[in-house]
C-alpha cells in the first residue's frame, strides 16, 4: 500500500515545538502556577501547624499538577506525561527505598568515622510538618522543574550528556544561597544529587522515582537523623552533632556537603547513568538527529520506540 505523506506542520508549530522554546514556555507555566499557589496560600485563614502546611501543600499541588498535565506535558515535538499513574506507586516506592538506604549508608559511614554522633532523643511527636515542608514539597517542586522541565528539553536539544551536566550545575547553584552554603556544598549538591537524580530520571523516564528518592533523602537527614537539610536546621527523632572536620561531616550545611555523600551518591548516580546507557536511554543532540550524521562512538543504535534515543 502507498503511504500518504503527512504535510509538514506550520511554521509557528515548529517554532513552539523547538526544544528550547518548549522549555521556556514550560518554565513560564511552572512559575505562574507556583506563584499563584503562594498568593492563594496567603488567603487561607490562620491555621495551626501542621494543618497550615498541609493546606498550602494541597493548594500548590492542586495548581501545579493540572498545569503540568494539561499544558506542560503536551509541549514539544515529543509530548509525554512523566507523572502518569501507570507504575507510579512502585516507582515512587523504589525511590523512597533508594533514598532511605543511600542516606542511611552515608550516616553510618560518617558515624564510623566520628563525623556523626547521636546525643539524645529529639521530638518525634509530630513528623507531619517536616514530612510536608522538608520532604514532599521540595522533592515534588524541584524534581518537576529540574528533571521534568529543564532536563527534559535540554536533553531534547543538547542530548543526555549535555542535559546531565547543565542541570547538575544548575541544581548545585540553586542551593548556593541556602543557609551555611559554601562553594564546596554547592559543588557537592551538583555532583551527588544532580548526577544521581538525573541518572534515576534517565533510567526510569518518569518523575516518580526521583521524587521519591529526593523526599526520602531529605526526610532521613532532618526529621529522622537530626542533621541540617541543605543548610537548614531541622528537629529530628534524634538529637545529633556533626563533630570532626567539615570535609567529613559537612559542617553547618549538613552531611550533604561531606565527601562521604559525594562519593556514595555520585557512584550511585554513575551506576544509574551506565545502566540507562546500556538500555539505550541516551538521547542524541538535536542537531545530530536532524543532520543524519553518524552517532557518537560508544553508543547503541537508535530504536523504533523513540527516535530521540540512541
Amino acid at each position: 500500500m502507498m503511504q500518504i505523506e503527512q504535510p509538514a506542520p506550520p511554521l509557528w508549530h515548529r517554532i513552539v515545538d523547538f526544544p528550547l522554546i518548549a522549555m521556556v514556555l514550560a518554565v513560564l507555566l511552572y512559575v505562574t502556577a507556583t506563584r499563584l499557589g503562594h498568593v492563594v496560600g496567603k488567603l487561607v485563614p490562620p491555621l495551626g501547624q501542621p494543618a497550615a502546611a498541609a493546606v498550602h501543600m494541597l493548594i500548590m499541588l492542586g495548581l501545579v499538577i493540572p498545569i503540568y498535565k494539561l499544558a506542560i506535558s503536551r509541549l514539544g515535538e515529543h509530548p509525554r506525561d512523566e507523572l502518569s499513574g501507570t507504575g507510579a506507586l512502585p516507582e515512587f516506592g523504589s525511590g523512597i527505598i533508594a533514598g532511605t538506604l543511600l542516606f542511611g549508608i552515608v550516616a553510618a559511614i560518617a558515624a564510623a568515622l566520628g563525623a556523626y554522633r547521636i546525643t539524645g532523643r529529639g521530638d518525634a511527636a509530630d513528623l507531619l510538618l517536616p514530612l510536608i515542608s522538608t520532604a514532599i514539597m521540595p522533592a515534588f517542586t524541584e524534581e518537576l522543574l529540574f528533571r521534568g522541565i529543564l532536563f527534559r528539553w535540554l536533553e531534547e536539544f543538547g542530548g543526555s550528556w549535555g542535559a546531565l551536566i547543565v542541570t547538575s550545575t544548575l541544581f548545585g547553584l540553586a542551593h548556593s544561597q541556602n543557609p551555611n552554603a559554601t562553594w564546596f556544598s554547592s559543588l557537592a549538591i551538583g555532583c551527588e544529587a544532580g548526577l544521581l537524580l538525573g541518572g534515576v530520571y534517565m533510567l526510569t523516564r518518569s518523575l516518580w522515582a526521583p521524587i521519591g528518592l529526593h523526599a526520602a533523602w531529605n526526610f532521613m537527614q532532618g526529621p529522622i537523623l537530626g542533621v541540617p537539610v541543605s543548610g537548614n536546621a531541622v528537629q529530628g527523632v534524634f538529637r545529633a552533632k556533626l563533630p570532626g572536620p567539615a570535609i567529613l561531616s559537612g559542617g553547618s550545611f549538613g552531611l550533604e556537603a561531606s565527601v562521604i555523600a559525594v562519593a556514595i551518591c555520585s557512584a550511585a548516580g554513575i551506576a544509574c547513568v551506565w545502566v540507562a546507557a546500556q538500555r539505550g536511554e541516551l538521547v542524541a543532540p538535536w542537531w545530530t538527529r536532524r543532520s543524519g550524521e553518524s552517532l557518537p562512538s560508544g553508543t547503541v543504535k537508535e530504536t523504533n520506540r523513540d527516535p530521540r534515543r540512541h
